[in-house]
């Protein structure tokens, strides 16, 4: 019985997964806490003790390849040291990497010492621990390097969008951190502090970065911003776009060649992950467009097989929430990402989640061709995880009938994992957070595009199907 049971699970989830059948739209309805901001004397934006105690201190990758960080934190009274000494044992630090510092205002708000130390020539797949200190006031943490660049390096992603100061944030923080994962793809939206006026919104940018300290001072997030970053505001006279996010989070975006970081790309593992902007100017011949472009040649799938890109507005959505937003961008670069075999796309905005199948809409030519989406094995699978627990809520409105690129939508609140088997199986999960307990609802094995569809290397296949499949399904 049990051998007949997995056979039905592994027919189903291959045919479900390559063959593209059976769109879901969950009815599940969760209950859950308000929407709305957790108190600012809640324990879980406490202040580090002692005068001005290094406080909302957060990791990113700091190179191409996954060799060195860049590790921030902000100073609230006076600058002090921009210092980060760091080494193989505990309390036991070897070596030193200098920082620098800057502050802004936003409105009357004054910000406090943002400080940035990029921390270079490490180990792959070594754990550090690392001090920073302001005057009599310290704090030590650690975090692991990812193995070296190789096809078959497995390694497990986190992926939040939309994610605010909520108690719903707050649980999804909380499962997240239980996953196992070891970076996390952060889809935009951080902090929804422009829900806000005047001094209150870096305020509420400070208790963010407090707020997910727990998470981000022990493991890269590498950041891709959304529409809640931009913080225009001409009203209170701040009209430079992400000036908050700017200042106070950082990416490696010159070692991609990059000349923004808004949009850049890392090498990790058996990842190449391509970051892009929404909401910059990416329409043929702009500085981005021209900078993906290049980025698109230099990827290797013989070294890192794994192609994902990040976004926050959804190329493919069918919630009513932000419908067709990201039409311009598909415009812009799906021909592209077809052309290039991107595995998974992942972006956030939608208050839902959504997974699509194999689609593209690259035929349709404005005077011919196909005018509507159709099934194609070249193209991304595009997943929406914009379902972090932010103080605006759930979208819950899918439109109807479900479209057939749409593979299964719910509107919950969660987040996934993405864990790299070999160069050929990845399993994805998405993880609701349901009522105390972590629930993954969707979840199948991605197939590799470049090493599943290469015919020279079809030998690989049958053998890491079985032994990812099986294990999974063990586990």
């Amino acid at each position: 019985m049990e051998i007949h049971h997995l056979l039905l699970v592994v027919s189903v989830l291959l045919s479900s997964v390559l063959n593209g059948e059976g769109g879901i739209t969950s009815s599940y309805v969760r209950s859950e806490w308000p929407a709305v901001d957790i108190p600012l004397d809640h324990h879980v934006f406490k202040v580090p003790k002692g005068y001005n105690a290094p406080q909302q201190v957060h990791i990113t990758q700091g190179d191409y390849d996954g060799k060195a960080v860049i590790i921030s934190w902000v100073t609230p009274d006076e600058p002090g040291s921009s210092t980060v000494h760091y080494g193989l044992v505990q309390g036991k630090y070897d070596f030193v990497a200098q920082g620098t510092y800057s502050n802004y205002t936003f409105y009357k708000y004054k910000s406090g010492y943002t400080h940035h130390c990029l921390v270079s020539g490490l180990e792959y797949d070594t754990k550090y621990y690392y001090k920073i200190e302001s005057g009599e006031s310290s704090r030590e943490f650690w975090f692991v390097t990812p193995p070296h660049l190789h096809p078959d390096a497995s390694y497990k992603f986190g992926i939040i969008g939309d994610l605010g100061q909520t108690f719903n944030s707050l649980s999804t923080l909380e499962y997240y951190m239980r996953s196992g994962a070891q970076a996390v793809l952060f889809l935009g939206d951080l902090s929804y502090a422009d829900r806000y006026q005047y001094n209150d919104v870096g305020v509420r940018w400070d208790t963010w970065g407090r707020f997910v300290e727990r998470s981000t001072a022990y493991q890269p997030w590498l950041w891709s911003a959304g529409n809640h970053e931009i913080d225009y505001m001409p009203y209170m006279g701040e009209v430079t776009p992400f000036k908050n996010y700017l200042e106070r989070y950082t990416t490696p975006y010159l070692a991609s060649k990059s000349s923004d970081p808004l949009w850049y790309a890392v090498r990790r593992a058996s990842a190449h992950i391509i970051v892009l902007s929404s909401y910059s100017p990416f329409v043929k011949y702009t500085p981005q467009w021209r900078w993906l472009d290049e980025e698109f040649k230099r990827v290797d799938r013989e070294k890192t097989p794994w192609l994902i890109v990040l976004m926050h507005a959804p190329i493919y959505n069918s919630n009513e929430a932000h419908f067709k937003e990201g039409e311009s961008m598909r415009a812009a670069f799906e021909e592209w990402f077809v052309e290039y075999r991107v595995d998974v796309i992942f972006a956030g905005h939608v208050h839902a989640y959504e997974r699509s199948y194999r689609v593209s809409n690259v035929r349709y030519n404005v005077t011919s061709g196909d005018r509507f989406p159709v099934p194609d094995t070249s193209a991304p699978v595009y997943i929406t995880v914009g379902d972090g627990g932010n103080q605006e809520g759930l979208a819950g409105r899918f439109r109807e009938p479900q479209p057939d690129y749409s593979a299964f939508r719910e509107a919950s609140y969660g987040h996934s994992t993405l864990d790299i088997k070999n160069r050929t199986h990845a399993i994805y999960h998405w993880n609701r957070n349901d009522d105390g307990k972590k629930v993954a609802t969707d979840e199948f094995v991605l197939y590799n595009q470049y090493w599943g569809k290469n015919i020279r290397r079809r030998k690989l296949k049958k053998h890491h199907i079985k032994s990812v499949v099986v294990d999974w399904i063990a586990s």
